[in-house]
């Protein structure tokens, strides 16, 4: 399995809207993305992402790291 690259909330929720996700709203500093079919999710709209927050996103959005290291490009 790839290494887990670094990246900020907003680069995550552009991945993520690459799959079909759409933002829903925003408060605070969490974005809530939904997608018809799947679960929805909070990204955090943060500088730098944890590695278990995102891994966390990574699984919810039931997608591989590979997959998601494509979606970023």
């Amino acid at each position: 399995m790839p290494k887990l690259p670094m990246v900020s909330g907003d680069q995550c929720i552009a991945a993520l809207q690459n799959l079909g996700y759409r933002v829903k709203r925003i408060k605070g500093s969490h974005a809530w993305l939904v997608c018809p079919g799947k679960v929805s999710l909070a990204v955090p709209k943060h500088k730098e992402l944890g590695k278990g927050i995102l891994r966390k996103i990574i699984h919810t959005a039931e997608i591989s790291v590979e997959d998601f290291i494509e979606l970023l490009k």
